[in-house]
């Protein structure tokens, strides 16, 4: 899939927080992700965009309006430096446009470049369409956990992938 011409990404600012609270407003959105309160959910964001501070946060843009930020969770010990995670979305009328495949790729990118990382990893609950470009970059499966989360009463698994740089 390509991308759009005008799709474009940049390092994401603290003044992107305004964004991502609109996006995660919707409880639909909230589903793929572990926190379900605004309570959860504020404090989770304000995190995400606070490793903006390293350059470890991505905006996608289309036509300068973002529409996607993913973000690298840094670790703060010098034991584990080397290992990472991440969070991505992506605004939902902007899905299916190859942008999140980009934004993996450029998180990929970031970790392995600028941070030096040996690995990255991944916490996905299932449905979640990262599954498949997660599988198309690499990730490997090396965990699974049935019925994790509760979500609208049911129960989901948890999905833990990792990709090592080499």
């Amino acid at each position: 899939m390509i991308v759009p011409e005008d799709f474009d990404i940049r390092y994401s600012t603290l003044e992107d927080l305004p964004i991502l609270q609109n996006w995660f407003a919707d409880p639909i959105e909230r589903v793929p992700f572990p926190f379900d309160t605004d309570t959860e959910t504020e404090d989770v964001l304000k995190n995400w965009i606070g490793f903006a501070r390293f350059k470890a946060a991505l905006t996608g843009t289309l036509s300068e309006v973002p529409c996607a930020m993913g973000t690298l969770l840094l670790m703060p010990y010098r034991k584990v430096a080397h290992h990472g995670s991440f969070y991505l979305i992506v605004d939902p009328k902007h899905r299916q446009k190859g942008i999140g495949t980009s934004m993996v790729l450029n998180l990929l990118h970031l970790a392995k470049t600028r941070f030096s990382l040996e690995s990255i990893s991944v916490e996905i609950y299932e449905p979640n369409s990262i599954l498949s470009i997660l599988e198309k970059n690499r990730f490997q499966l090396f965990a699974r956990q049935e019925n994790f989360v509760k979500i609208n009463g049911h129960g989901h698994a948890r999905v833990l992938m990792e990709r090592f740089f080499q």
